[in-house]
């Protein structure tokens, strides 16, 4: 109380905290320096200055006196202030006048001792010590005011001497040190399971920090190699334009140059015409015959190239070549070496390596005939001598022994360029009987269908005819099972997107391949197949 009360008489009143370079006006009142002069600063221009505390007033700026007293108190109460807040923790009990750290403190006592007390303290046995603690009444039985020492390990609690002989009677009873260490080693198995666990849970953190980066490094690197594509698209676009554009602007000078001089020979003939046109209309008005007469005939006075069908000036003047103005071999070239930029962009969608696919035989219906190396399926018009099991299909279809789960995956079809045939993925729960257990025809497949000479994406029954015809004899599908997208592309020059099915997948997908026969004039053909080339 004494200090704080001792602390209000040291505040400076207008900054309220202790005095720093405390000064004294002549009415007795103190004020840090910098204090009271940033005030005096603001008077300057009144012309009246006054004490912050009493409001006594003075004509001229007055002089600030050092309070060297004050200073030395002021700078001893912080020193002390600062040296009660270093003490933490527990202090002696006995140590009244200043706090002074505890090392030890006695059960019995209740009290808390610096190393000066501690050896003045009683060493009985009823004198428990341990280390400096502020609830040394949870220490003691609040029945027996005794110090518990012991535990009872059937109630789960601390109990003191008289407790061991009462209420927990027969049970069963250790001393809390020897009950404290069972605790403790307790305790550390179970600290060590929990190091093992966060120690796992760390490495996983690791590894999915690490996976995170590769995606990172991957996104980044895919977004640069985008990026460049791009780049050079744009460049190529702008070359193109510009090798165009000076094409067209150099055959508009020369087609120019050759119109306009054949306009300035026409103008000349133009001129030439009128200039006998005149002649003659002279001839025609003259009055001596003999004039007239010895003239040349008018037919003389044309030009004979005109007469004798010489160069063609009339309806048939020079025009520029309609078929040759730009030369097409540049352009054609340029679109060319975009198209195999577009090419290498579409290519690149899918990085990865094809997936490895070979047929299932066990799900081959027994009207197809399965080549040696598992890859190419044959419809056949002999059925072949395969057991009848629930997983092969009953008529014109296989699916591959391989499953995909995650990732992203390409392969490769050859087709044949008669009969039937659908190229696609579906889902191992698909029907093996019945039209519904075509590919395409269900909610668990999809596929990419010719039929008729016409080409199709089919699934769950809906067709989407093709705007185009297929005219490469290959197919590439590329599976993205995380993002849902199954894709089909022709492999011509350039590669052509075909069309896209996006869904969200629910079981693993295989692939899957149907094969059937072509009529021709009444009777079956047996020339469809599809080989998995990569």
């Amino acid at each position: 109380m004494a200090s704080a009360d001792l602390r209000d008489e040291l505040l400076c009143s207008i900054c309220l905290s202790v005095f720093k370079d405390p000064v004294t006006l002549r009415c007795g009142h103190n004020f840090c320096r910098v204090c009271i002069d940033r005030v005096l600063d603001t008077q300057d221009g009144s012309g009246v200055y006054s004490c912050p505390d009493c409001i006594e007033e003075f004509q001229v700026r007055p002089a600030l006196t050092r309070n060297i007293n004050l200073h030395n108190v002021a700078e001893r109460f912080l020193i002390t202030e600062q040296g009660q807040e270093e003490i933490t923790g527990i202090c002696c009990t006995y140590c009244v006048d200043s706090p002074v750290p505890a090392v030890r403190s006695c059960l019995h006592c209740e009290a808390s001792l610096c190393d000066k007390h501690l050896r003045a303290h009683s060493k009985s046995a009823e004198h428990v010590l341990s280390d400096p603690s502020t609830s040394l009444e949870r220490r003691k039985c609040s029945v027996h005011k005794k110090i518990l020492e012991y535990y009872c390990t059937e109630d789960a609690a601390c109990i003191c001497v008289y407790c061991s002989a009462g209420e927990h009677r027969g049970h069963r009873v250790e001393m809390v040190d020897e009950a404290t260490e069972k605790k403790k080693k307790k305790l550390r198995n179970i600290l060590h399971k929990l190091t093992i666990k966060r120690e796992e849970t760390e490495e996983r953190v690791r590894s999915l920090e690490e996976q995170w980066r590769k995606v990172q490094e991957k996104a980044a690197g895919e977004a640069e190699r985008v990026t460049a594509l791009c780049t050079d698209i744009r460049r190529r676009v702008d070359d193109l334009e510009k090798k165009v554009l000076s094409e067209i602007s150099r055959q508009e000078k020369e087609e120019s140059l050759s119109l306009s001089a054949l306009i300035h020979q026409l103008e000349i003939k133009k001129d030439e015409l009128s200039r006998k046109m005149r002649h003659i209309e002279e001839l025609g008005n003259m009055t001596d015959p003999l004039t007239v007469l010895q003239e040349p005939d008018t037919g003389d006075l044309c030009d004979p190239e005109e007469e004798g069908g010489g160069e063609d000036t009339g309806g048939h003047d020079k025009q520029p070549h309609d078929g040759d103005d730009l030369d097409v071999a540049v352009i054609s070239h340029t679109l060319h070496t975009l198209c195999e930029v577009i090419s290498g962009i579409r290519s690149g969608i899918y990085v990865v390596s094809p997936a490895d696919i070979l047929l299932d035989v066990t799900t081959a219906a027994n009207n197809l005939l399965i080549s040696d190396d598992l890859k190419t399926a044959t419809w056949t018009g002999e059925k072949q001598k395969r057991p009848e099991t629930a997983e092969r299909f009953q008529d014109y279809q296989v699916m591959s022994r391989r499953r995909f789960t995650s990732g992203q995956h390409y392969w490769d079809v050859e087709i044949s360029r008669s009969g039937g045939w659908i190229v696609g993925m579906c889902y191992p729960s698909i029907d093996r009987r019945g039209d519904q257990s075509l590919i395409g025809y269900n909610n668990k497949s999809w596929g990419l269908r010719r039929y008729n000479n016409q080409y199709s994406v089919i699934h769950d029954s809906r067709q989407v005819r093709l705007p185009h015809q297929i005219s490469s004899d290959r197919v590439r599908i590329c599976l993205d099972y995380e993002a849902g997208q199954l894709s089909f592309y022709e492999l011509c020059d350039p590669i052509r997107h075909l069309h896209t099915f996006t869904a969200t997948f629910s079981e693993p997908l295989h692939a899957a391949l149907c094969v059937c026969w072509r009529e021709v004039d009444g009777r079956y053909v047996v020339d469809s197949w599809v080989r998995i080339t990569g």
